[in-house]
């Protein structure tokens, strides 16, 4: 492959039979994102797809051999599986690394309340999001609700065309002289953005609409006002994942970032059997807030795990294992970059910047201005890669987040280089992320799915 190859649009390189692969990948894809529009939902959804590969929880085993395949959940919040591979592991891993969480609002833990007739539910977005791109959309609510006596109650309003759907208002054009006056980042503030749920009143002389509220979830759900302390429910745009475009070539959706890379790392480990070294797929959660917290990237989750795989593989298990380990794998940050814009060329520096449909992206560093917070990967790493990418004819392309003043943005992969991994950004690139319906090509979604699958079969 020489660089023309790589800039051209994918559309124009592939042969008929693998757009016939693109096309089932994609359509497989978009079922994912249907059943998956929450952290929690994506990790049930991926376990499922994972079993029908063969994958067991790793609990189950007494010891581990080659082509043995595992998983494990994190509190409902992330998961991560293991091919065995044949080598002995301390070798080294390939390593891919994913994130299941998406922006969106949550609601807060005393969310309900009364004005004007009017039921509200009062939120906090997470992660980045431009709040006025959430106005006046049809949304719906995704979680569970942990009740008095302990039980669990799932939460799923808003998708089937039965259901009701929830919406946050916004002021008609004709009195919002001074709303428009102001700048897109001011005009919506953060605690403005409550959804209104409902309007019908019952006969209780005070917050008779509240109040109505609440007797409608006692009778769906068993549960009472303070039960939404001990809730998460997250709100997201209702609605499926479609095809975009005359041509069918893109899918418009909530949530590609991050499970567009999410789902093809794992349908990249799902195909994999008996490679040399060990694969290892992470799906991890609260990337869009920092990956803090037991389920994020930050967490110990990932080195407990594998200490535990070692220990099933070697006797007389040793910290210093885990450390060798570690410092001999390779890892891909699997997340998504920002494809440019025929409208907004001018944050983008041309020569670097990634295009739709055009290949899998390959991303050196992130960060922000001066590689702030990035994790800059060696010449020699992106070198292996470009090689394994352009031995196994995959399209691919070269890309950073933007110039260089324009602002920027992190990833993963500087939490899994710290410990001591040679690490790579590597994803699909978007349009219109982090808002409720972004864009990408399906020929990247595929590329990077083989990517993906090769990297785990990766010998050196």
């Amino acid at each position: 492959m020489n660089l023309q190859f790589k800039t051209k649009n994918c559309w124009e390189v592939i042969e008929d039979s693998e757009k016939n692969q693109v096309d089932a990948f994609c359509q497989a894809y978009k079922i994912f994102l249907d059943n998956g529009k929450t952290e929690r939902e994506c990790a049930v959804e991926s376990i499922k797809i994972a079993e029908k590969f063969g994958f067991k929880p790793l609990s189950s085993y007494e010891s581990l051999q080659a082509g043995d395949k595992i998983y494990v959940s994190n509190r409902n919040k992330a998961v991560m599986l293991a091919v065995i591979g044949s080598e002995d592991i301390t070798n080294g891993t390939n390593i891919i690394a994913a994130h299941i969480d998406s922006p969106r609002i949550d609601l807060k833990q005393n969310p309900l309340y009364e004005d004007l007739e009017m039921a509200f539910l009062k939120t906090h977005y997470y992660g980045g999001i431009k709040k006025y791109q959430w106005i006046t959309i049809p949304l719906a609510m995704h979680g569970i609700i942990v009740k008095g006596d302990g039980s669990i109650v799932d939460v799923k309003i808003g998708e089937d065309d039965s259901d009701p759907v929830f919406c946050i208002t916004d002021l008609l054009p004709h009195l919002a002289q001074d709303q428009m006056s102001k700048t897109l980042k001011d005009a919506i503030p953060g605690e403005g953005l409550n959804i209104l749920i409902g309007s019908k009143p019952n006969k209780d002389e005070k917050d008779k609409v509240k109040n109505a509220v609440l007797e409608i979830l006692n009778q769906k759900y068993g549960i009472c006002e303070e039960d939404f302390i001990s809730a998460e429910i997250e709100v997201v745009p209702s609605g499926k994942a479609r095809d975009l475009g005359f041509d069918r070539s893109m899918i418009g959706a909530y949530g590609q970032d991050d499970r567009v890379c999410a789902y093809s790392a794992l349908m990249g480990i799902a195909e994999t059997t008996t490679p040399k070294k060990t694969a290892i797929c992470i799906l991890a959660d609260k990337e869009e807030v920092g990956s803090m917290g037991n389920t994020g990237m930050k967490s110990r989750f990932f080195e407990d795990n594998l200490a535990k795989i070692i220990a099933l593989l070697k006797n007389n298990y040793n910290g210093l294992m885990l450390r060798e380990t570690l410092g001999n794998s390779q890892c891909l940050s699997a997340d998504v970059g920002a494809a440019i814009d025929a409208h907004y060329k001018e944050v983008q520096e041309l020569a670097n910047a990634p295009q739709l449909n055009h290949g899998v992206l390959i991303t050196k560093y992130t960060g922000s201005r001066g590689k702030s917070d990035s994790s800059d990967a060696s010449a020699e790493f992106v070198g292996k890669i470009r090689k394994m990418c352009n031995d196994n004819k995959i399209p691919w392309q070269i890309g950073e987040l933007g110039k260089v003043d324009q602002g920027g943005g992190g990833t993963v992969a500087q939490y899994i280089a710290n410990l001591n991994i040679d690490t790579l950004d590597c994803g699909v690139p978007l349009l219109s992320m982090h808002s409720p319906f972004e864009v990408a090509g399906k020929i990247d979604i595929y590329m990077a799915f083989r990517t993906y699958k090769s990297f785990y079969s990766l010998e050196v």
